[in-house]
């Protein structure tokens, strides 16, 4: 088949509806096999608040919180469960997220996409197996820093391997199965604390522990089953005898995962190519360096904000302290757990709605949809929960119609950040960043996704104590602030390219006085609106 020819667009890019994108079985399935990456992260979130809400366990490490609890029943409901060592237990994991993620970026970078999953879930095994046949609580410590350890990597290179493997018309798509995964995750793990403790009586919280080993073992076995992405190969290959072959190699990878011959890939491979051999030219200057230049600001601006406001949304005082948010507003035990699972429920359905509109609405009308929703939610739930438990938090009966209208508004609350903020606050960043600052901005991305949710962990319970019901009021505050901030600085991205995204950042009416493209004959040229 003879080579089309191809327009091009000011500036020497060519048209991006050239690319050949077809959604093909080989590339559906090495993206679902690489965010299997989501399903530990996921895990982890729902089964640390399930089990510190197990009486047993909490007998067993944390009996000051279980005194409390059993001893006296006028207990201020917003302050049961602040206890500076149980928090330690469920925000160490990300402390330690923050810390690898950093590190992951030259491993990702060195030593590919793939190998930096599979290490993850290596040493994500290793924390689940000592967290299960813990004794201590150092050893449920320990066990919750290599954790943390296997989500850094993980989260670090996923999100860069589904947008480098997926075609730009369904990227959206095959990028939010790293968050769809991590819904699964995190109701599979509400179901398991659900069912555990009936069936393994003290022991379930073990169980429950210990079961995160199985997706870790998947992530490690399926890992050698998926191919280094185009951009990975081409990115590794620093000598001149290796470049030749990295490009046949590349060049074979993209052929089967977009399942077309090596003249319809043409286009798309050359960009790749040419975005490689840029990205090579500021190899001596470190790319944690390059992305301080004013050239960057937009991207480095992004890396921080979109991941710092998701995580002030409060939606992971719902995932991973459901089950205790959900106590210490008067459910009891069991109840507390299933409430975990309806919410665990809906957050996967709407996540999955996410994954079909994405591409076709767009990335901005999701985000802004989400926030005004979230924002509605949160402020319905702060004011019934302050109009019946005010601020002495001492509520002898919770009539279960108001109980089923809490957890109805925690759902529709949880609903709006899944096919929005949760989703696209992986996406976005991953897709925006040129090859040459891409895994220094990933791990940033990373490092302040778990930065704020450590705080966040770290702090909620404290924070629910000193603040009562106005902390939900705080949490709308920011909601508000992130749908201003979407609405005026965060231009689409659907369906453009990785390799052409700069265009979006020169015709943008803030960020163009930052950004200068450059051609393939060195001029700096505007793109058309």
């Amino acid at each position: 088949m003879a080579p089309s020819v191809l327009p091009t667009l000011p500036g020497g890019k060519r048209d991006s509806k050239d690319y050949v994108g077809n959604l093909t079985f080989y590339v559906v399935f090495t993206c679902v096999v690489g965010a299997l990456g989501g399903l530990i992260f996921g895990y982890d979130i729902g089964i640390s608040g399930g089990v510190t809400s197990m009486p047993s366990f909490l007998h067993k490490f944390f009996p000051t919180v279980y005194e409390k609890q059993v001893s006296d029943t006028s207990t201020n409901q917003y302050c049961t469960f602040n206890n500076s060592t149980l928090t330690m237990f469920t925000s160490s994991l990300y402390l330690a997220a923050l810390l690898s993620s950093l590190v992951a970026s030259s491993v990702t970078k060195s030593l590919g996409r793939k190998f930096s999953m599979f290490l993850g879930g290596l040493i994500f095994f290793a924390g689940a197996a000592l967290n299960a046949f813990a004794h201590a609580t150092w050893h449920l410590i320990v066990g919750r820093l290599l954790l943390g350890v296997g989500v850094g990597f993980s989260v670090q290179s996923v999100p860069l391997y589904l947008s480098e493997m997926a075609p730009y018309k369904f990227r959206g798509f095959l990028n939010i199965l790293l968050q769809m995964l991590i819904t699964v995750g995190i109701l599979w793990a509400n179901v398991i604390n659900y069912f555990m403790p009936k069936a393994h009586g003290s022991q379930g919280w073990r169980y429950s522990l210990g079961i995160a080993m199985v997706p870790a073992l998947l992530i490690c076995l399926s890992a050698g089953f998926l191919p280094n992405t185009p951009n990975s190969i081409l990115e590794r290959a620093t000598k001149e005898e290796d470049k030749e072959k990295a490009k046949q190699k590349a060049r074979v990878v993209l052929m089967r995962i977009r399942g077309a011959s090596s003249e319809e890939i043409e286009a798309e491979f050359q960009d790749i190519v040419a975005a490689s051999e840029e990205a090579k030219k500021v190899e001596h200057e470190h790319p944690w360096r390059n992305i301080m230049e004013r050239k960057y600001r937009p991207h480095l601006v992004m890396a921080i904000l979109i991941p710092a406001l998701q995580q002030l949304t409060g939606i992971n005082v719902v995932m991973f302290y459901s089950p205790v948010l959900f106590r210490s507003l008067g459910f009891g035990g069991s109840a507390s757990l299933l409430s975990a699972v309806i919410t665990g429920a809906v957050n996967a359905v709407a996540t999955s709605v996410s994954m079909w509109v994405t591409d076709k609405h767009g990335r901005r009308v999701l985000f802004l949809e989400g926030g005004v929703q979230m924002f509605i939610f949160q402020g319905l739930l702060a004011g019934f929960i302050g109009y019946k438990f005010g601020l002495s938090g001492v509520v002898s009966d919770l009539p279960v119609g108001y109980a089923v209208l809490i957890v109805v508004f925690i759902c529709l609350f949880v609903a709006g950040f899944a096919w929005s903020w949760g989703p696209l606050g992986w996406l976005v960043p991953s897709e925006i960043f040129p090859l040459e600052i891409r895994s220094a901005a990933q791990s940033i991305v990373s490092a302040v996704n778990m930065l704020f949710t450590f705080l966040i962990a770290q702090l909620f319970l404290f924070l629910l104590c000193e603040l009562k019901f106005g902390l939900f009021i705080l949490f709308a505050f920011f909601v508000a602030v992130m749908t201003a901030f979407i609405y005026w600085f965060l231009p689409e991205t659907k369906n453009i390219p990785i390799e052409e995204m700069s265009q979006i950042w020169i015709n943008h009416w803030y960020w163009k006085r930052f950004v200068v493209e450059d051609d393939h004959n060195g001029d700096a040229k505007k793109l058309p609106v």
